[in-house]
């Protein structure tokens, strides 16, 4: 036992010697390849003068050009380390040299020549050994040339070592696009020898770009030559990198890549792309965002930080979609207090969690109601925030249709409540989340979502708390909505069920509606109605042939597609203002204000709104439906007060 007990204990002191060793070795390796080249770079610069000055005597080395050597070389060899470090070509790896690096070593090259062309001088003055021009111009030529080759042999080799065990798994690529994002994505594939992509060129619409080379990669065509192309080549992936082209240009691309056999994926819009470059590790698979026919929203976290840094913001129905995302972007730009108030703990939870992981931020979470105005209002006189979003809402059309009691109270009380609380409690900003639906409702939701503008116009006028309405449609891939439904459908193996072939719906990528959302938010308001620009409406048979396509499969054939018929409360197409609502720029140029509209009194409005409740505690549904429908189209004919230009 003994004995097993020592072999242990050696086996283990082996162990960490070795483990000792490896971090030896790692820690100094850095240092070895700095000194390697400094060594590299000095023997250079002394075969240089060498051999320039051989050359000119044809080898023959008299005692004064051995004399000149041993004087000189040190020095200039002293000079060009130190011209080299100032320049700092010791800390640019091999494969990120620039076209900068390539005037500096030009530079040092330079200077090393003029420094051997005086010292020559003098010297023949000082010791009269014969002074030749051509010394010190072979001499710096040489001495660049030696230089850069040592650099580039570095590159090449690193390349080579590289192919040998990348080639086989390298896949034949095409790209797609000749602008600055295919520049820099062809330069970042050629500079790095680990790249899985093995680029045979790039196709591109410009004419001018038709006969040229970029890094050199040919331009072998139009988008029209890509499948020919891919035949030709035997292309494996095809990278899409216009990240400015309109949804419509890459759907006609995605729709010819589709004619191959290969990989199709994207290199996506990035804000910061000429900032920061190309990483290959920004290709990813085509997404349905991809394919809309909107142009980027281009994010202004500066404004949004604006007002919004340094504030105790609070967000209802911080758990959903929408209120989860503007935590997220809201946490990137220095809130005093972030305080996330849900029902549902469990989303509470994750959100609090995610943004613990991804920004190191814990917010204040608060689990309540927004219907109990007792306990909102103890929330806000505990928090004191000075900013609210107002985003708890019940929105699945047909479940409320089924549940209007519910979609009543937690959409109309739960607004009413929480906007007579902010004014109670002083809070300076109310920004109310609402929905393209709310424009001539045919829903429960919708007309619930309506009666909350109409609350949030008509408090507006009653206190000093700054009021906003934002209006949109569709978010992609929230909860609930069409996108994952589809998904889930096609997953299944089908059918797609879709309601109507001319079903219409705006859309608009969660964080581009979020952002959106905040920028209206820094605007002055009261009680205006913001509309997002969404684009085009799209057809749902439309985003459900994209979606199987990008699935690789296909429309009717893959996966049969069957129309159900429109059900309750739903429109074939949704409008974003009504048609008395005059629509004005504002300072942002995809938010609109609404002009125009008029605001129901207050008075009139708070007793409607009791009895819409009464009607509810009762339980009496159909009453309480026909009564908010008839509320939110304005057949209850109310009051209406002007404040000179209104909107509603």
């Amino acid at each position: 036992m003994g004995l097993r007990r020592c072999r242990y204990l050696w086996r283990e002191k082996l162990r960490q010697l070795g483990r000792f060793g490896q971090r030896w070795r790692e820690s100094i390796a850095p240092w070895g390849r700095y000194l390697w080249a400094v060594c590299t770079d000095a023997i250079i610069i002394g075969v240089a003068l060498v051999l320039a000055v051989g050359l000119v005597n044809n080898f023959r080395y008299r005692v004064a050009d051995r004399t000149f050597l041993v004087s000189v070389v040190p020095l200039l060899v002293l000079l060009g380390l130190i011209l080299l470090f100032v320049k700092r070509l010791y800390r640019i790896h091999s494969r990120y040299a620039g076209l900068s690096d390539v005037f500096n070593l030009i530079h040092v090259g330079a200077i090393l020549t003029l420094a051997d062309f005086l010292l020559a001088l003098g010297w023949s003055h000082l010791f009269h050994r014969e002074f030749r021009f051509a010394e010190p111009a072979l001499f710096g030529c040489f001495v660049l040339g030696l230089l850069t080759l040592s650099r580039v042999g570095r590159r090449l080799y690193e390349w080579q070592r590289a192919s040998r065990g990348q080639t086989h798994r390298q896949r034949t690529t095409l790209i797609v696009g000749g602008g600055d994002a295919g520049e820099m994505l062809m330069r970042e594939t050629r500079r790095n020898p680990l790249s899985e992509y093995h680029v045979i060129g790039f196709v591109d619409d410009d004419p001018q770009k038709r006969h040229i080379r970029i890094h050199g990669y040919p331009c072998l065509g139009t988008t029209e030559d890509i499948p020919s192309i891919a035949e030709q080549h035997r292309v494996q992936e095809i990278v899409i990198a216009i990240p400015s082209a309109p949804g419509e240009v890459i759907r006609r691309i995605f729709e010819r890549c589709r004619c191959t056999n290969a990989r199709v994926r994207i290199l996506p819009f990035i804000p910061t792309l000429h900032e920061g470059g190309v990483s290959l590790t920004q290709i990813r698979e085509v997404h349905i965002e991809d394919l809309l026919r909107r142009q980027p929203v281009m994010f202004n976290m500066k404004a949004v930080s604006d007002y919004v840094e340094g504030e105790r913001v609070l967000i209802t129905g911080a758990g959903g979609s929408i209120g989860s995302e503007l935590a997220r972007q809201l946490v990137q730009v220095g809130p005093a207090s972030l305080i996330l108030l849900g029902k549902g703990e469990n989303s509470i939870y994750q959100v609090e969690q995610e943004l613990i992981a991804d920004f190191g931020y814990e917010p204040r979470c608060i689990i309540a109601d927004v219907r109990d105005a007792t306990r909102i209002g103890s929330v806000l006189r505990q928090e004191q925030p000075t900013l609210v979003f107002h985003a708890a809402a019940h929105k699945h059309v047909p479940l409320m249709e089924s549940n209007p009691i519910e979609a009543i109270k937690n959409n109309v009380l739960g607004t009413w409540v929480m906007a007579e609380e902010a004014i109670r409690h002083g809070v300076q900003k109310f920004v109310y989340i609402s929905t393209d639906k709310a424009v001539k409702p045919v829903s429960i939701m919708g007309a619930t979502k309506r009666v909350g503008e109409m609350i949030v116009s008509a408090l507006s006028h009653q206190s000093e708390t700054e009021f906003a309405i934002v209006r949109f449609g569709n978010v992609l891939g929230s909860r609930g909505s069409v996108i994952p439904t589809l998904q889930m459908q096609i997953e299944k193996g089908g059918p797609v069920r879709i309601t109507h072939p001319e079903m219409r719906r705006y859309f608009m990528s969660i964080s581009e509606a979020v952002h959106l959302v905040l920028l209206a938010g820094a605007l002055s308001s009261r009680g205006d109605i913001f509309i997002l620009d969404m684009g085009t409406p799209i057809r749902i048979l439309d985003m459900a042939y994209d979606l199987i396509r990008l699935y690789g499969l296909v429309p009717e054939k893959d996966i049969k597609i069957v129309f159900t018929g429109v059900r309750p409360g739903e429109k074939l197409h949704e409008e974003l203002c009504y048609s008395e609502e005059d629509l004005e720029p504002t300072a942002y140029e995809k938010i609109r204000r609404v002009r125009n509209g008029s605001v129901p009194d207050w008075g009139w409005l708070r007793g409607q709104l009791e009895l819409l409740m009464e009607l509810c505690d009762k339980e009496r549904a159909d009453e309480a439906r026909t009564f908010v429908m008839e509320l939110a189209t304005g057949r209850r004919a109310p009051r209406m007060t002007k404040h000179g230009v209104v909107q509603a």
